[in-house]
């Protein structure tokens, strides 16, 4: 009588207990759910420390670029900063030129680098001057451009500089026209790249 009360009790401690565990796998698919997020085939996870109030980004799957976490969340923030009320075109042009120094043997090899980089003591991306960089959200069609340029999307004709000649220095702009050769304008952008 004892063994078919053991067995009886056992039988519902292991229910109990794989029933406990379903729960937690259903409520951590639930958080996966919130933060990844799919494009195509990329998975993008998005992380958030309250603490710190900080996004972190990383791409799960690229092809073209390996990149760090850093680097991919760097990418999303300058352009954001950058390109935030441009279309998905502007975006993606932003992106392309960040891309294009990295490979380009007069800029610093990373991305973060690339975006943090000064001369004479001056930014060389105003948001990061100015500390916007910081603040931005990251839109949905941000992370699209992004994941695209990454993976090959490129519409930049080998541009390694932009500037809004609206919002920008006089001075700054006329080393622009001076030192630089003039590609193309889309949106509030103009794109140069060195003779």
């Amino acid at each position: 009588m004892y063994k078919k009360y053991a067995a009886i009790l056992y039988m519902i401690s292991l229910f109990s207990f794989f029933s406990y565990m379903t729960l937690d796998a259903k409520e951590i698919e639930n958080v996966q759910d919130e933060i990844v997020k799919t494009y195509g085939e990329y998975l993008i996870t998005v992380s958030e420390s309250k603490q710190r109030n900080i996004t972190y980004y990383r791409l799960e799957k690229t092809m073209l670029w390996d990149i760090t976490d850093e680097d991919y969340t760097t990418l999303l923030k300058i352009v954001e900063a950058e390109a935030g009320g441009e279309d998905y075109t502007g975006k993606l042009l932003v992106a392309n030129v960040v891309l294009n120094r990295v490979k380009d043997e007069s800029f610093p090899d990373s991305i973060t680098e690339v975006v943090y980089q000064t001369s004479n003591g001056r930014a060389q991306f105003s948001p990061v001057g100015s500390g916007r960089i910081e603040k931005v959200t990251v839109s949905e069609e941000t992370i699209t451009a992004v994941t695209d340029a990454l993976n090959g999307a490129d519409e930049s004709e080998g541009a390694l500089y932009f500037a809004a000649r609206k919002y920008a220095d006089p001075d700054k702009m006329q080393w622009f026209d001076e030192k630089l050769l003039f590609l193309f304008a889309y949106g509030g952008h103009e794109f140069f790249t060195e003779y």
